[in-house]
């Protein structure tokens, strides 16, 4: 059990890393575009960063699964990290979006905008920690 956990905690960093970095490509292409510059690498970086990220994504929760049917469904802890898993894992699919209307050219925000944006699955993955770590409850 402890190396299917291992394998979750390592892909479920790989996903982190791609679900922090994702937003900053938006941000780079979005004002890359308002200064004239060629934007059209980071479209290829950007699609797959997203393929990387998704397959990352569904060892992880795969794993998570495998590990939930392994020790169990117990304690408020666990219920209350998949609800933030859930807000992640939409985080995900609302980064899909974004990424399909960059391919278009047609993302519609700013670079401000999307930095903020890159700031929400830290306030998702912070309690997350605190919930797999400390157990609150």
């Amino acid at each position: 059990m402890l190396w299917i956990k291992m394998f979750h905690i390592l892909a479920m960093t790989s996903w982190m890393a791609g679900i922090f970095y994702l937003p900053r490509i938006f941000v780079h292409y979005t004002e890359g575009r308002e200064a004239g510059q060629d934007v059209e690498r980071l479209k290829i970086m950007a699609k797959k960063l997203f393929g990387f990220m998704t397959v990352m994504a569904v060892f992880t929760l795969g794993l998570g699964l495998y590990l939930w049917l392994g020790y169990g469904f117990s304690g408020g802890w666990l219920h209350a990290k998949l609800t933030f898993v859930a807000l992640l894992i939409g985080y995900h699919f609302w980064c899909r979006a974004y990424l399909q209307k960059m391919l278009l050219d047609d993302l519609g925000k700013t670079g401000r905008y999307f930095r903020l944006f890159n700031e929400l699955p830290l306030l998702i993955f912070i309690p997350i920690l605190i919930f797999v770590v400390v157990k609150p409850f």
